[in-house]
């Protein structure tokens, strides 16, 4: 039902962001696009079998949206709080055909069904009510393409290939039987942990690096 679709650094500013991911891989990664439906605003980057790496920040230029924004991003504090802890690589979203089937029943974990963009829907995409993080970013964010595959032709392709992810959790078998339940495929390799951390495993032209 389920399968990776992206990784995503939620950063404080874009400019943090492409830093750090500079830091760890040695790439720079070219700007994507903004999201005047979500005054937020991102770098990409692909990294293979039609996944990639989304770099996404709040756009201090971008208007209010009306609505609790994706991917905790209202909540600066708590955002730069994961950032300060080194807790930078911090979520997936995860594709399916779906949407409905998934989040029946399990509307508290993901959140609700909200068309995007909103004055010319494209696509679908869960959102909990105040905006936060499925499962605090333990579960992933979902989104349906209502059939169309996302172009890869926009989002630069550095030679960079994701290898490895794995996500560290104290309830780490709790998460592993809701990606079992829900068939998800590739998703992150779950073990026991002191607290919420992703670690993806990219090969770039220099290397293996480690992206967390």
């Amino acid at each position: 039902m389920l399968t990776l679709d992206h990784l995503t650094v939620i950063a404080p500013t874009l400019a943090e962001g492409v830093a750090h991911v500079r830091d760890c891989l040695d790439l720079d990664v070219p700007f994507g696009q903004r999201h005047g439906y979500m005054g937020t605003h991102n770098h990409l980057l692909q990294l293979g079998d039609m996944t990639y790496l989304e770099i996404v920040a709040l756009d201090p230029d971008g208007t209010s949206p009306g609505r609790p924004r994706w991917f905790g991003l209202d909540d600066q504090k708590q955002v730069r709080r994961d950032w300060e802890a080194g807790r930078r690589l911090r979520g997936w979203v995860a594709r399916t055909d779906g949407i409905d089937d998934v989040l029946s029943g399990r509307e508290a974990i993901f959140g609700r069904k909200v068309a995007l963009p909103t004055d010319a829907p494209a696509f679908d995409f869960a959102i909990p009510d105040d905006g936060s993080l499925p499962w605090g970013g333990a579960a992933p964010s979902l989104i349906d393409r209502r059939g169309k595959a996302r172009s890869m032709a926009t989002i630069a392709d550095l030679g960079a290939r994701l290898r490895g992810f794995s996500l560290e959790h104290p309830e780490a078998e709790v998460i592993a039987s809701l990606l079992r339940e829900l068939g998800a495929e590739r998703a992150p390799v779950v073990a026991h942990g002191r607290e919420l951390r992703y670690r993806a495993q990219i090969e770039t032209l220099a290397g293996l690096r480690d992206l967390s």
